[in-house]
């Protein structure tokens, strides 16, 4: 098996996460199972990519993500993509809808932000229609400072199952 890299999951010190701007998050299952699908191999002669089969658990964090944009007021799901053992997404905060703002640090209280508050109710509505937590402890977020930065982390994700093999988080 692959050796994971190390990530420590410290929010940036001194950094709004309820401003303005966009955030690549990555949330894991526990112990990195694959409870939420398989990759299923494409078909390169009929030029159909590489995609995710969902499981039972992956449908119910489907259909959670695909809820969230209508119920946040000052935030959209710009993309996001479940893999086998964890989730990638792009979440926009925006006071007024319309244009992405790029993020820059501001003074802010972390635990009480956005961005907690929707990872924090993915896991918890999720684990409670599954009947058991599935989720780590943590999760790792990324400000996206730029729109090049967004479409790089855009088509990172389009990509996933493609590269789900080379994955730090890939696991038989």
């Amino acid at each position: 098996m692959k050796e994971l890299p190390t990530r420590k999951n410290i929010r940036l010190k001194g950094h709004d996460y309820s401003g303005d701007g966009a955030y690549f998050v990555t949330i894991c299952v526990k112990d990195r199972h694959n409870l939420l699908g398989k990759v299923v191999v494409g078909d390169a002669v009929l030029s159909v990519p590489p995609r995710v089969e969902l499981s039972h658990i992956g449908n119910v964090v489907d259909a959670y993500l695909s809820k969230l944009s209508d119920v946040l007021h000052t935030a959209t799901l710009g993309h996001f993509i479940i893999m086998p053992n964890h989730v990638h997404l792009i979440i926009v905060l925006q006071k007024e809808l319309g244009t992405l703002r790029t993020a820059s640090p501001t003074k802010g209280c972390p635990t009480k932000a956005i961005i907690p508050n929707i990872v924090h109710g993915m896991k918890s509505v999720s684990s409670k229609q599954i009947g058991y937590p599935i989720w780590q402890r943590s999760y790792h977020d990324h400000i996206i400072r730029n729109e090049a930065e967004y479409r790089r982390i855009w088509q990172y994700i389009d990509e996933n199952p493609a590269r789900w093999a080379e994955d730090c988080y890939y696991t038989v």
